[in-house]
């Protein structure tokens, strides 16, 4: 098997993961053509100055699309600036133009294209793609996690003064910052290595994946920050739930990564500053 730029790529079966490296192709070129030659941004919302879009986004959309659906005509595609179809459908592709907008936007090359198929509301396979670094995470359920050629497993530490962790913020600059915040602080007491925060949720998935961070959280994301990214920590031996425990639903959602072994620990501490009630409370308000 080779990726669509016919470099080697794993031993990876799936004609679904094909098209997916075809459109994150196609999305790629046209987010390079972008970084290099400028874009400009705009306010997704009046109030949020940083919550940003741009064409780039929305051409790099259309492109994933059209070559998922010369492909599969009748499945169905939620993708988060366009094409919002119902998150039941028994084949549902789930797209991200730009993973990490506002590094994007900052030319900061760390922002990924990512793909999932979905079958019945389960993850079939996924790619993450940084066009920029020319860097693949690719994933078949039942067939391993890959990145650029080579097998994905996450570390195989149980102690949280052993890791590092990363997380995310989300748009929200109020209670939800200040939980993160205060989350924060409570791992750093647990004596983690370091925090990080990259800005891209797909890259964050990966990290864990990858054995380097044991762990990444967030309070909120839509299911294409995390469609392809959950399939690949699972595939390379880790687990992602909601931040209560909770299977990950195809809807906003908290998240919690993690090899699995420093799983229920993280679950204590994370669950602890932003409970169920927070969080039914903030999708009602929102």
């Amino acid at each position: 098997m080779k990726d669509s730029a016919g470099q080697p790529a794993p031993p990876l079966e799936s004609a679904e993961l094909e098209v997916a490296m075809q459109a994150a192709r196609a999305g790629g070129e046209v987010v390079s053509r972008y970084y290099r030659d400028g874009v400009t941004m705009r306010h997704k919302q009046q109030d949020q100055s940083y919550n940003l879009v741009s064409d780039a986004d929305e051409e790099s959309e259309q492109a994933i699309i059209q070559v998922i659906s010369a492909a599969f005509p009748t499945h169905a595609i939620l993708a988060e600036e366009s094409r919002q179809d119902a998150a039941t459908a028994e084949m549902l592709w789930i797209v991200d133009p730009i993973d990490g907008t506002n590094n994007f936007a900052h030319s900061i090359p760390h922002f990924a294209i990512s793909i999932a198929c979905y079958r019945e509301g389960q993850p079939l396979c996924g790619v993450i793609y940084n066009p920029i670094r020319e860097d693949w995470y690719l994933t078949v359920r039942g067939q391993g996690a890959w990145f650029n050629g080579k097998r994905a497993a996450v570390s195989q530490t149980d102690r949280l003064d052993e890791s590092l962790v990363a997380l995310g913020f989300y748009y929200d600059r109020g209670q939800m910052m200040e939980a993160t915040l205060a989350t924060m602080r409570s791992l750093f007491q647990e004596k983690v290595h370091g925090i990080r925060r990259f800005g891209t949720a797909s890259l964050d998935l990966c990290q864990v994946a990858c054995g380097q961070a044991g762990a990444y959280f967030e309070y909120q994301l839509s299911p294409w920050d995390f469609a392809a990214g959950r399939l690949f920590v699972e595939e390379a031996g880790g687990l992602c739930t909601t931040c209560h425990g909770d299977p990950l639903p195809l809807q906003g959602t908290s998240l919690l990564a993690s090899n699995s072994l420093l799983h229920g620990t993280l679950l204590e501490i994370i669950s602890r500053h932003w409970t169920r009630e927070n969080s039914a409370a903030f999708l009602r308000d929102s």
